[in-house]
């Protein structure tokens, strides 16, 4: 049986019936070369005759080939050919063909399914019940009487007797080599011709850097808004641990600040885990959450440190500091403070906040005390300026952070650029 198995195996029965499919969805195209032939040459024995079929065969082709031009034809060729060819699915494209190398592919790919599949069709249905008729001669006196009828006395000789079940069983295996020969050329095929061209590959590495881009995008949402979080209720808690006998009304007013703040970001992560969950890839309206400059107050409100915020201008305004721009600036807002917390000596060093509007441009400057040591220690660090510079380069921004010597001393210095139009947006 394994000798037989690249004859009649499951993998060469799947090809062949994909090869009859072929010869199936021929057959309209057939039909109308038939009739192009019939009036071309009168229509006389056009059934009866091998040439005028050759030739209806041949004018079906070319039509076949104008079939394959159309986008939907690669999808179904593709899911007939994964489900029957035994090809790897990761060699074969998805979607229609939208590209001109594409179609000219799919087209090639179609008329050589068709076309051997016409040819392997019509040998089966011919072929196999002229080998089961050859095979029966000595066992049927009534085949014999027909076969004599038919002028065939050859066939009915003793020796032709004797060889003719050999003979019909030579014919059912060339029949399955040819079947199993056209099969392997198709399977051959279909990575060449039903693969992603080029361009798909393109295609392909740009829906994936999108989707990093959004995965990223994702990660600093939730780094920025739950650290900082993180980082604001630790150090009030441990404030209220400190002060808990001696003043009650300090202790009070930090659980109030721990409870904004829980409250605000459990929101921020509702959004966040939201995207996560759909099945969908997000898309430019997904972007459109989160909060912006005109919820800054809030943030400096109970952000766990003394804030003296100055602005000129006016950044909460949508017309003035487009959406997206004002989502991005709120969030190096709060990883800057969540970087005050953690390495500005526990909270108590005054930050100086300034968002001003230029003419081409929004800049955000904070300053505080460097601290001598974290307040809020996290295992491995963290990504926070990292995280501010990525965010200013994706709007064509740009950041700088380190020491600063100023008029009050030496201090530390974030200073953020991010340009008033992003991603094609116009103020109004």
């Amino acid at each position: 049986m394994r000798l037989l198995a690249p004859l009649i195996g499951r993998r060469a029965r799947l090809r062949w019936l994909h090869l009859i499919i072929g010869g199936a969805l021929l057959m309209p195209y057939f039909l109308v070369g038939t009739v192009l032939v019939s009036m071309a040459g009168g229509g006389a024995g056009l059934f009866s005759s091998v040439p005028a079929q050759l030739a209806a065969f041949a004018c079906a082709l070319p039509m076949v080939a104008v079939s394959g031009f159309f986008p939907l034809v690669r999808p179904l060729s593709v899911a007939a050919a994964r489900a029957l060819c035994g090809v790897p699915p990761a060699l074969l494209a998805d979607g229609p063909a939208r590209t001109r190398q594409a179609r000219v592919r799919t087209t090639a790919w179609f008329t050589l399914h068709l076309g051997l599949g016409g040819i392997v069709s019509g040998i089966t249905l011919a072929l196999t019940p002229f080998a089961l008729a050859v095979m029966g001669l000595p066992f049927s006196a009534a085949l014999r009487d027909s076969w004599l009828a038919a002028g065939s006395s050859v066939l009915v000789e003793p020796w032709a007797l004797a060889l003719a079940p050999l003979a019909g069983l030579a014919m059912l295996v060339a029949m399955a080599l040819v079947a199993a020969g056209a099969g392997e050329l198709l399977a051959r095929r279909v990575p060449v011709l039903l693969g992603p061209t080029p361009e798909d590959r393109l295609a392909a590495a740009e829906r994936r850097a999108a989707d990093l881009a959004v995965r990223n995008r994702l990660a600093r949402e939730l780094h920025d808004s739950v650290g900082h979080a993180l980082s604001a209720v630790t150090l009030q808690a441990g404030a209220a641990r400190r002060v808990l006998d001696r003043d009650p009304e300090f202790v009070r007013r930090a659980l109030t600040a721990i409870e904004e703040t829980t409250r605000r970001t459990v929101g921020e992560l509702d959004a966040v885990v939201g995207l996560l969950r759909r099945d969908e890839e997000p898309g430019d309206g997904d972007a459109a959450y989160g909060p912006g400059l005109d919820a800054l107050d809030g943030l400096l409100a109970h952000c766990g440190v003394p804030v003296a915020y100055e602005r000129e201008g006016d950044p909460g305004d949508p017309r003035v500091v487009v959406p997206v721009v004002s989502r991005e600036a709120y969030r190096i807002v709060q990883e800057g403070l969540s970087n005050v917390l953690r390495h500005g000596g526990g909270g108590t060093s005054p930050v100086r906040l300034l968002i001003a509007v230029r003419e081409r441009e929004l800049e955000i400057v904070m300053e505080n005390p460097p601290g001598e040591r974290p307040a809020v220690v996290r295992p491995g660090g963290g990504r926070g300026l990292r995280g501010i510079a990525e965010r200013a380069a994706l709007l064509g921004g740009r950041s700088e952070a380190g020491p600063y010597e100023g008029t009050d001393g030496s201090t530390w210095r974030l200073a953020v650029r991010l340009p008033l139009t992003a991603h094609g947006e116009e103020r109004s």
